[in-house]
């Protein structure tokens, strides 16, 4: 235990670990290796720690390893650096470029959906995290081949599930020893700086209509461009968090449904109200309030940036604890949205918590699956779009059953993921359907 401190707890269990520690107080000190590390468990100090950036830089050994991986882009970057990061990154991301995006996403959701058939198990992990790569790639790239699409899938699935160790145990030479693991974690992450780079370059510059155009496009005030290393970084960082960001969280609403038949069928009714059996488009998102609120209670269970962290920059004070320059603090969403005192029977999902909008709550810290303060997730927006339209999609066309009676599990990675979360699909017919009786 004094070599690794609560690593090993925190590895094994960390929502439970992570969930226990609010009983020992607003601020609780962990030893993780070498590293002393405070886990924030109140949603004010959650709040000041993400709003104060010049007190709490993004950084310190967590994400410097994450750093190392994925390169330093607008997720992954310090302080000093995101708001040129954010300048060239934010016209990619703006809400009048969702409608063009929304076009891909709805063409991406109805082919992958295509391809299910009545009465077939699937596995909502990978079935997500390809649907989600494939629009992820679709809108960022305007040609790709479906095999670079299963390629990247692959890749991005081996590094992420390491990552998450690589974060929490922050030991290079424990990651350079020649281990299987480490060795197949080096050939993803080498596989897909190769993919990156040979997009970049066969990009033909013009504006294509999708993300890589705005980014090749983007100036600072200074009329400075991204140079390549940059490109492939924010590339890197952009294609991290559009996939494994989205895909777990559509996983989680559709095992959520799944398994409470009466949220299902509000889904369903809302699906068939606005939809008439036809895909979901942007503006149909207005009209799908039910979908919002399914959406927003699954990021309060299962939020997918479940674990930040920030470093102190200078000597301060946080909960009556001093804190050196360069302590390092851990902030859970999942901790915070997870509280009795903050949500009654916390372990329930309520879409109906949300009649109420969430603002209030992200004011005051206590519904932050997207972070809070200048360094909120830049892609919520594009992120909870594609969601929306998969999920309704989805709904309208396909009733989903339990697969098995194994309770899922969460299981931590870079985002809150599952080991296999099976379903059985049935075919919906609704009266707009060709294949209603009449």
């Amino acid at each position: 235990m004094p070599l690794f401190g609560h690593t090993l707890r925190l590895a094994r269990n960390p929502t439970a670990f992570l969930a226990s520690l609010p009983d020992h107080g607003d601020l609780v000190e962990l030893r993780l290796g070498p590293v002393r590390a405070y886990v924030v468990c109140d949603p004010g100090l959650a709040h000041r720690a993400l709003s104060d950036v010049r007190t709490f830089d993004k950084g310190g050994p967590f994400y410097d390893a994450a750093r190392q991986e994925t390169g330093n882009g607008i997720i992954t970057c310090r302080n000093a650096e995101h708001p040129e990061h954010r300048e060239l990154v934010w016209p990619a991301f703006h809400r009048s470029r969702m409608p063009a995006y929304a076009t891909v996403m709805a063409q991406q959701i109805s082919t992958a959906g295509d391809s299910w058939h009545h009465g077939q198990v699937i596995d909502l992990i990978p079935q997500t995290g390809a649907m989600a790569a494939a629009v992820t790639a679709k809108v960022m790239f305007a040609h790709q081949s479906d095999d670079m699409i299963t390629d990247v899938t692959r890749c991005f699935d081996t590094l992420l599930s390491g990552l998450f160790r690589r974060m929490i145990l922050p030991a290079p030479l424990l990651h350079r020893l020649p281990t299987p693991g480490n060795r197949r974690h080096e050939r993803a992450r080498h596989r897909l700086h190769r993919i990156i780079d040979d997009l970049i370059d066969a990009h033909p510059g013009t504006d294509q209509g999708d993300l890589l155009s705005t980014l090749l496009d983007a100036r600072t005030d200074y009329g400075r461009a991204l140079t390549l290393d940059q490109l492939r970084d924010q590339v890197f960082n952009v294609f991290i968090a559009g996939t494994d960001t989205t895909a777990s969280t559509l996983a989680w609403a559709l095992h959520l449904v799944t398994t409470h038949p009466q949220v299902q069928q509000q889904l369903q009714t809302e699906a068939d109200a606005v939809l008439s059996g036809r895909p979901a488009r942007y503006d149909d998102i207005p009209q799908l309030p039910v979908t919002g609120r399914i959406l927003t209670e699954t990021l309060r269970l299962y939020p997918s940036a479940w674990l930040l962290t920030r470093t102190a920059t200078r000597d301060t004070d946080l909960a009556g604890h001093h804190l050196p320059a360069g302590s390092t603090l851990i902030l859970s969403p999942y901790v915070i949205h997870h509280r009795a005192d903050l949500y009654p029977e916390p372990e329930r999902f309520d879409p109906d918590r949300w009649l109420t909008p969430a603002r209030q709550r992200t004011a005051r810290g206590e519904y932050i699956p997207f972070g809070v303060g200048p360094r909120q997730c830049i892609g919520r927006l594009f992120g909870t779009t594609a969601a929306t339209l998969a999920l309704a999609t989805i709904a309208a066309r396909w009733h989903l059953q339990p697969a098995t009676t194994t309770p899922v599990r969460p299981l931590p990675r870079a985002t809150m993921s599952a080991r296999t979360m099976p379903v059985r699909l049935q075919r919906r017919t609704t009266p707009h359907d060709p294949s209603h009786p009449s």
